[in-house]
């Protein structure tokens, strides 16, 4: 990356850290120019370039909880676990190629003992760091990590009460979990930044789950993500008897849920972040599944597994592995870049991560949910 484009792009997130308008000027301005680059991509492919700005490393494969759409602890990467080692190297390269943002999750991420080192390492070297768990050992590890210079926190969220448990295929998971949130509101206050990631699928696609949701993050102050079900990562799976995913005459249940969930934006914009847009794309996401054919953002992206190896982005176009080679000397080989150019023309698995993104930067999707918002 050019270092003077790099200094200005660093100098904004700092500013944007301590400014909402900032922020949304910084965003307005990184969509605008996505746009553009995505636009012209269509027709000449070749400026699409690898340029990772946000790190994904699953830490472990281990797992406390036996989720029924999840592979962890069952048969992905079965006790695979990067050393605290590789994943400071790979953290420090990571830095010195450009990338801003580094989420740590797993498997279970708070399982893996040296979890504080690994935030304390990203944060020292300016990176934005958050950890995606589970959250049910949350209680237990928070002041270890908050020491570390851990702000951000976001959590996997399957509904609540026994919804949850059962889901998670735990008693009294839900129960832990609650507890370990309070616990952080109140000895942290707002001091520590709380998101819970709602996974849509077809057991949660009802409004008593959404608002159930909504009255959890309302309670103990936390922003509400929406996760959609996969249908194409490695580790998912769509439930013993396929009753996860979404056919194709659930539209207008997921629609019902979706006009919910904008109603609910409308009067808490700061609760929901993710854009209109985006939100009333989820139905076609859904139900179309691989053919929602929106160009891929992945070329900003890099994925490492609990076993070292090194992917573009969660699903497809594996680059290496931090056994064998360093992530420096990994990132921009020609597989990298051939890989970024193939993620965008969704020669791939394609999946739906990243996309709010996506869907903003495409001129024709941003036309198309326009009028959608519109008549409304």
């Amino acid at each position: 990356m050019n270092p003077l484009i790099r200094i200005g792009r660093s100098s904004l997130r700092k500013l944007a850290k301590r400014n909402n308008r900032a922020k949304q000027l910084l965003g307005n301005i990184e969509t605008q120019l996505g746009l553009a680059e995505h636009s012209l991509a269509q027709v000449i492919p070749g400026i699409i370039q690898a340029r990772p700005r946000k790190l994904t490393m699953a830490i472990t494969a281990r797992c406390n909880l036996r989720c029924v759409g999840c592979r962890y602890e069952r048969d992905f990467m079965l006790g695979q676990q990067l050393s605290l080692s590789m994943a400071q190297n790979a953290l420090s390269d990571a830095k010195l190629v450009g990338i801003e943002t580094v989420r740590l999750y797993g498997g279970e991420p708070l399982l893996h003992p040296h979890l504080p080192d690994m935030v304390r390492h990203a944060t020292s070297l300016g990176l934005s760091t958050y950890v995606t768990t589970n959250g049910i050992l949350l209680r237990q590890k928070i002041d270890s990590l908050y020491r570390a210079g851990l702000r951000s926190i976001t959590i996997g969220f399957y509904g609540t009460s026994g919804d949850y448990d059962k889901y998670v295929q735990r008693e009294n998971s839900f129960g832990r979990l609650e507890s370990a949130v309070s616990f952080i509101r109140e000895r942290y206050g707002s001091a520590v930044s709380l998101q819970l990631n709602f996974l849509l699928m077809r057991p949660s696609c009802d409004r008593k789950a959404l608002y159930s949701a909504l009255a959890f993050a309302e309670k103990y102050d936390l922003t509400l993500s929406v996760d959609l079900i996969h249908y194409s990562l490695p580790y998912f799976t769509e439930g013993a008897n396929q009753e996860l995913q979404f056919r194709d005459e659930d539209r207008p249940l997921i629609v019902d849920w979706v006009a919910a969930l904008a109603e609910i934006k409308a009067k808490q914009p700061h609760r929901i972040k993710e854009s209109l847009l985006s939100i009333y794309s989820i139905p076609d996401w859904l139900v179309k599944k691989p053919n929602m054919r929106v160009p891929c953002d992945a070329h900003k992206l890099i994925w490492i597994g609990a076993d070292g190896t090194v992917q573009l982005c969660y699903a497809a176009f594996s680059l290496g592995n931090l056994h064998e080679r360093s992530l420096r000397d990994i990132l921009f080989t020609d597989a990298h870049r051939r890989a970024a150019r193939d993620a965008f023309a969704l020669n791939c698995p394609n999946c739906h991560c990243e996309r709010e993104s996506r869907i903003l930067k495409h001129a024709q999707s941003r036309e198309h949910y326009n009028q959608i918002v519109s008549n409304r």
